[in-house]
């Protein structure tokens, strides 16, 4: 497993960038890159359930680790669903089971940076180089909107 850290600044406060990134109406606009359609179903409790899944369905099933608000989350994935069904136990799944998912936001003078950092298999790790910087640039673009 390796972790990739990617981090963008944003002129705005702390609380917004927060809310860009786990709203029910901004998740799927940033997360739109990563797969059309995605969205978060999560009963927001530490160690509870949280599903990220595609607009067919089809994604990971995934715990809150750790949750300060608008200050810290961390994800720890624990496998996947497609077509409704959820693979937690299969080999494949054991390969990278207990990755996390870490969004870390400080403030200083009116700015929110933003460092996400994400345990990941090496054949996932072009794409996320690749995609993650867009998903950033679109977190920043609505977080700055008026």
């Amino acid at each position: 497993m390796e972790k990739l850290t990617f981090k963008t600044s944003i002129n705005a406060p702390r609380n917004k960038v927060w809310e860009v990134l786990w709203g029910e109406q901004s998740y799927p606009a940033w997360t739109a890159v990563f797969a059309e359609g995605s969205k978060m179903e999560t009963d927001w409790q530490v160690g509870g359930r949280t599903l990220f899944v595609d607009g067919s369905n089809d994604g990971m099933v995934s715990t809150i680790a750790a949750k300060v608000p608008n200050e810290y989350l961390s994800f720890k994935h624990l496998g996947y669903i497609k077509g409704g069904v959820e693979d937690l136990t299969s080999e494949k799944v054991k390969d990278w089971a207990g990755a996390t998912e870490n969004y870390t936001l400080t403030e200083a003078g009116g700015e929110t940076s933003l460092l996400v950092e994400v345990e990941m298999e090496e054949a996932y790790k072009d794409f996320f180089f690749t995609t993650f910087p867009k998903a950033l640039d679109k977190v920043k673009e609505l977080a700055e909107k008026g």
